[in-house]
């Protein structure tokens, strides 16, 4: 097997490289494939990431985010990075933030880490699916990716410091809507943020959904 030119021609495709799909499509075993493929990593051609799961090296635009539904088929990108991508915050999270209702876990390969934190599966809503030229990836609304923030942050004890988010780039109608839908806790620091912020608000409020 040309597990270079195979490697290469897939690169044109995919970003990500599958254990058990190979072996069924080469007819070999999963054991064989797995050794094959970390013999191509210490060549620098792929990166371990997951069981099963090797990231193609020679895809140079890739971003990891497809990634995210392979790893957990129920969750989004959320939370840090979401904020960052948004402008909301100028914090430059390492790792790519998701949420799942499922298990949280953390992935690392050099190139990238996602990390997955858990979720009620009442709040698991307020996101987009996104295409990118490798695949596609759930990705929550600035306005829902905000609101998982300060949920999961209460939730460890954390003080949740929104001073330095810059809340106009958010649709304020849409985050007290959406805010309606978290307890209580919740639901009362987004008034109080908003307010803080002067943010011209709707007439409906938080309390009145």
């Amino acid at each position: 097997m040309d597990w270079v030119k195979l490697i290469k021609e897939r690169a044109r495709v995919s970003g990500v490289l599958r254990v058990d799909d190979l072996a069924r499509e080469l007819n070999v075993s999963e054991v064989a494939i797995g050794n094959a493929l970390r013999r191509q990593e210490e060549r620098g051609l792929v990166e371990h990431l997951g069981k099963k799961i090797f990231i193609n090296r020679l895809v140079n635009d890739f971003s990891g985010r497809e990634l995210i539904n392979i790893l957990r088929p129920e969750a989004y990108l959320s939370l840090e990075t979401v904020l960052r991508d948004s402008g909301v915050s100028t914090q430059s999270p390492t790792a790519l933030t998701c949420v799942t209702p499922g298990r949280p876990g953390e992935f690392r390969a050099k190139s990238v880490v996602i990390v997955f934190r858990r979720i009620s599966k009442d709040l698991f809503w307020g996101f987009q699916n996104k295409r990118t030229r490798y695949g596609n990836y759930n990705v929550a609304d600035p306005e829902k990716a905000l609101l998982d923030w300060i949920y999961l942050g209460r939730q460890q004890g954390s003080t949740i410091h929104t001073d330095e988010l810059d809340l106009q780039r958010l649709d304020v109608g849409k985050l007290l809507q959406y805010a309606a839908k978290f307890p209580s806790p919740v639901k009362q620091q987004t008034l109080e943020t908003v307010a803080t912020f002067n943010i011209a608000q709707p007439s409906a409020t938080v309390a009145a959904a």
